[in-house]
């Protein structure tokens, strides 16, 4: 039965996949007309700087495409904003194997958006394309330049860098606020260069100084999770099919403790997952009239990746793939004639589909399945368990 509900609720979860992926938030865009367009736009939280966007002037309306060649700037609620700029940009690789032996950038003159980090007296913009990562800046006084940092190759085995954006920051930011020791040990990273402006901003003028990042809250969850498992072994002797064990299903209360960490990424949708849990199993058949029995303890430390679909703001569905560590308490199976066989697992993999409600309310069907025995050739071995656990998060 929770086998079924499995696999209904994988195909729930597929079938919402594609729906819930086209979630359009509020937002507007500028055209090239300088006209502001309330709407709605795909938020994507896009890894990568986007060219294009899909929007709808009505939640009623068919999804439309607009390019960066139509749009000046984009934004949403509260949330990220993009603007258009013609740009010199140095595209140097960071990969030792394609990076170039001359130290000073090679720039080209580009159209891109960026996407406003830090907005005020002097506003910070980033760029992202696969592995290049690139920052911006303007301020009152100063155009728009890439802050530039490149690494180049002195030789063959030594690389060098040119940090010339702490040169850039020093001649434009510099004041009581902002030291030259502040500057200095200033590494090329969205934190620590976001920090930066935002205290220059502050120190200038307080009441228009604004951080567009997006603060990422609630990156760690700890979640209780208890719920009941039907579990089955089977053990055979491969070469001689009337000793085959099948145990039955049996049905065990679990009680674990789930560590979430979000992943700051793609809307948070991805997540990092360790749940220690306490799992038991024991049970007895005859196999040609000799009793067969299995006592299997152990604490399962099942670690892996979640993926959230969002539905809507209170509610979103989730699937779970999973590695499970194993930590065996004095298990064995007693398989007369051939003796008796300490527990081993091998393959120990769990896959699981669930629901979550206010970010507080879980409900998960998982299926786990791992063999339990490591005696070679001759022998194999298989347990299954399929779980429904419910989930309460404390913080």
């Amino acid at each position: 039965m929770i086998k079924k509900l499995l696999f209904l609720l994988l195909f729930t979860f597929l079938s919402f996949h594609s729906y819930s992926q086209i979630v359009f938030e509020k937002a507007y865009y500028i055209d090239n007309n300088n006209t502001k367009v309330n709407c709605l736009i795909r938020n994507q939280d896009w890894i990568k700087t986007p060219k294009e966007f899909q929007y709808k002037l009505t939640e009623t309306d068919q999804p439309q495409t607009l390019t960066i060649q139509q749009v000046k700037e984009f934004g949403f609620e509260n949330d990220a904003k993009y603007q258009r700029f013609s740009v010199n940009m140095d595209r140097s690789s960071e990969n030792m194997s394609a990076m170039s032996y001359v130290k000073n950038p090679e720039f080209t003159e580009e159209t891109l958006f960026l996407k406003v980090l830090v907005e005020g007296k002097a506003t910070l913009y980033q760029y992202d394309e696969n592995d290049l990562k690139r920052f911006f800046f303007k301020t009152d006084e100063a155009a728009l330049n890439q802050l530039v940092y490149k690494s180049y190759k002195i030789n063959e085995f030594e690389v060098g860098h040119n940090n010339h954006y702490k040169q850039q920051l020093s001649n434009a930011l510099q004041d009581n606020a902002i030291t030259y020791r502040d500057i200095k040990s200033l590494s090329y990273s969205k934190d620590k260069l976001a920090a930066l402006f935002s205290k220059y901003n502050q120190s200038v003028d307080p009441k228009t100084a604004v951080e567009k990042i997006k603060q990422k809250k609630d990156l760690f969850n700890l979640n209780i999770r208890a719920g009941i498992s039907n579990s089955k072994a089977s053990v055979k002797r491969i070469d001689m099919p009337l000793y085959d064990a099948d145990f039955d299903n049996k049905t065990q209360v679990r009680l674990g403790v789930e560590a979430e960490f979000i992943l700051g990424f793609n809307r948070n949708k991805w997540a990092f997952i360790a749940e220690p849990t306490y799992q038991y199993y024991t049970a007895e058949t005859i196999v040609r009239k000799v009793n067969t029995s299995i006592d299997y303890k152990s604490i399962e430390l099942p670690i892996g990746v979640r993926y959230y679909s969002f539905l809507n703001n209170d509610s979103k569905l989730f699937f779970n793939l999973q590695y499970i560590v194993e930590f065996q308490l004095s298990s064995e199976v007693k398989y007369p004639p051939f003796g008796n066989f300490d527990v081993a697992v091998n393959r120990p993999f769990a896959m699981g589909v669930g629901y979550k409600f206010k970010d507080k309310y879980g409900l998960e069907i998982r299926y786990s399945t791992k063999s339990i025995l490591n005696e070679g050739s001759h022998y194999s071995s298989k347990y299954t368990s399929a779980s429904i656990i419910f989930g309460y998060t404390i913080f």
